[in-house]
């Protein structure tokens, strides 16, 4: 399924001090984290609720046919400089193999450092409890 919230990361990424590095299993999930540097703390700060606020509006976002989102705030971690999570739960009644799929996004700053952490499968209910425990993982280990 192609969708603006899932295709890419969100815009403004600096093209330099941003690590990436993905994980998955056999077949039924994926998961991508992000760490970006920005030169201040202001510009963190902004990219962070940006990437927060366009995270929460996905699922109210315009669908392919067929498709049906419903969008979750899973809450505020306090750890850091504070972090989120966000879920989606998408339905593609054209899709003959896989139509259900679960998303989660957790967005982390400490201080001039943002995390994105991007967790997403067809197989299950999302690991909510344990997706913010790896979010707080990584926020604690920016610094």
């Amino acid at each position: 399924m192609s969708h603006e919230c899932l295709a890419n990361w969100p815009e403004g990424l600096p093209e330099v001090n941003v690590w990436h590095r993905d994980f998955s299993t056999a077949e039924t999930a994926y998961a991508e984290q992000k760490v970006v540097v920005f030169a201040t703390e202001a510009e963190a700060v902004t990219f962070a609720e940006e990437t927060r606020k366009s995270y929460a509006e996905c699922a109210n976002r315009p669908q392919e046919p067929g498709v049906t989102a419903t969008g979750y705030d899973h809450g505020v971690l306090d750890v850091g400089e504070g972090a989120t999570l966000h879920g989606m739960y998408t339905f593609d009644a054209e899709a003959s193999d896989r139509p259900h799929f679960n998303y989660l996004w957790g967005v982390g700053r400490d201080g001039d450092t943002v995390t994105l952490n991007m967790w997403q499968s067809y197989w299950g209910d999302p690991p909510v409890t344990e997706w913010k425990s790896t979010l707080r993982t990584a926020v604690n280990k920016l610094y």
